[in-house]
């Protein structure tokens, strides 16, 4: 048997397609959707797609990574893109009350960040009657959006679910770009990522919506409202292709769009999870979930009609995505879950190769091996692009990795020590006498007497009893 590279198992093997296909006809038969679409993406391409039923719910066609379903809350990840884009900018601060952009008297004191994250204490929905099946019209302006409690937690205090805090979202991007909402994504997101089959209105070919009777196998066509000011919660249209290189960017990040280092901050927990909901959580305009064992980022979306879930696990470097034309029934997000735990799991990740550093300052390489923080024993390691990795010799302890500043130092990328300053304190001849890292002290030797330790080392030094 030859070792083969990782690229020729970009296609997932036969009993892996077949268990994929399988997922996706038992979250279609159980869930009773007229149609349903699954999509695996493995290191930024699209490997496997596969569905059942007909997008009309008799005898159309069979639905495939073309046509369109209305992906509902997934928007707003793209929203969140949008005012990512802002902030890198420097048109805004993600700590900015809304009020320094926009006269919202509703939202008073709500931050841009608290708007992403869901806690700026805004009410769950728009005023009614029930805005995803009516006309935007019926809200024309920003202000309309609003019921009668338009505030139902302090800002900041906790999470709550908040459609109006996207649409808030959406102005805001409109206010600082000078341009509808929809244009600007086009511009700036859809087209620079090839997503042409990704829009605000309906483009054939597209699925019906529609609603299945709890208790009969009939169906009831839902409507498809242009939801106007509310748009950015819920409005766009997509399809399996699309949301495939949507994934692939999330992982990886586009210069052209957003880096690696914006889309990571948007998977890091913004709020403590509820008390019922500790598997789950949400960052900035990003849904975080724990399935199988695994980290997922990504969003579920639902819209009258439609179904959607994409979700992307980083260490796996697998996206799965799901999309069906019902109001409800599938399990839509553990489906898409599904899709990348059956891939994980059937097919394992191979490693990189391992490869030497194409250059080492000297400096840097005296730095690496054994560091002492009291007693506790460190390992330091070099990476390339001069970043440094800290990690407990034995079980237990802080780890983190570290990115190379401009100015000598470095700075926290993970774990403990996140956002904190590693510098290096020289002692005699240049050579390092120890390190500082947010004060704490590591040492070449565990409390040596010589040693620059807060609070001294006792001068007899280590004894024996």
């Amino acid at each position: 048997m030859t070792t083969r590279d990782a690229d020729e198992f970009t296609e997932p093997l036969p009993a892996t397609r077949r268990a994929l296909l399988r997922r996706v006809a038992l979250g279609q038969a159980e869930g009773r959707a007229p149609s349903l679409v699954g999509a695996v993406v493995r290191d930024g391409r699209l490997v496997w797609t596969g569905s059942r039923g007909r997008v009309d719910g008799s005898d159309g066609s069979a639905p495939d990574a073309d046509t369109q379903y209305r992906i509902g809350s997934l928007t707003k990840t793209f929203v969140a893109v949008l005012v990512m884009r802002l902030r890198d900018e420097g048109l805004l601060d993600l700590g900015d009350p809304l009020a320094k952009h926009l006269d919202v008297p509703q939202a008073e004191g709500a931050t841009v960040a608290q708007l992403l994250s869901h806690t700026s204490g805004l009410a769950a929905e728009a005023r009614g009657p029930w805005w995803e099946r009516t006309p935007g019209a019926l809200r024309p302006e920003t202000a309309d959006i609003f019921g009668e409690r338009p505030l139902v937690h302090p800002a900041g205090r906790r999470h709550h679910y908040s459609n109006p805090g996207f649409a808030l979202l959406g102005a805001l991007v409109e206010r600082l770009r000078g341009a509808p909402w929809g244009e600007v994504l086009a511009h700036e997101v859809l087209e620079p990522l090839g997503m042409g089959r990704t829009s605000l209105e309906p483009r054939a070919p597209h699925a019906a919506g529609w609603a299945v009777h709890p208790w009969a196998d009939v169906l009831l066509p839902e409507p498809a409202e242009d939801t106007g000011r509310m748009g950015p919660a819920g409005q766009l249209w997509s399809t399996a292709g699309d949301l495939a290189r949507f994934a692939a960017f999330l992982l990886d990040g586009d210069a052209r769009v957003l880096g690696a280092e914006s889309l990571a901050e948007m998977r890091v927990p913004a709020v403590a999870p509820e008390e019922r909901d500790w598997d789950g959580g949400y960052g900035l305009g990003t849904q975080l979930v724990r399935h199988g064992g695994r980290f997922l980022h990504g969003h579920t979306g639902s819209m009258p009609g439609f179904l959607a879930s994409l979700w992307v696990s980083a260490e796996d470097r697998l996206a799965g995505i799901a999309l069906a034309n019902t109001t409800s029934g599938p399990a839509i997000g553990a489906i898409a879950a599904d899709l990348i735990g059956i891939v994980a799991e059937h097919e394992p990740r191979i490693p990189e190769p391992w490869r030497p550093l194409t250059e080492a300052d000297p400096a840097l390489l005296a730095l690496t091996g054994p560091w002492y923080w009291g007693p506790r024993a460190y390992h330091l390691r070099l990476r390339a692009d001069r970043a440094l990795e800290l990690s407990p010799a034995t079980q237990g302890g802080r780890a983190s990795r570290f990115k190379a500043e401009p100015d000598g130092t470095w700075t926290g990328l993970d774990g403990y020590y996140a956002g904190e300053t590693l510098r290096v304190v020289e002692g005699e001849g240049d050579a390092p006498a120890h390190l500082d890292l947010g004060t704490f002290v590591f040492t070449r030797e565990p409390y040596a007497p010589d040693g620059v330790v807060p609070g001294g080392v006792d001068a007899e030094g280590w004894r024996a009893l």
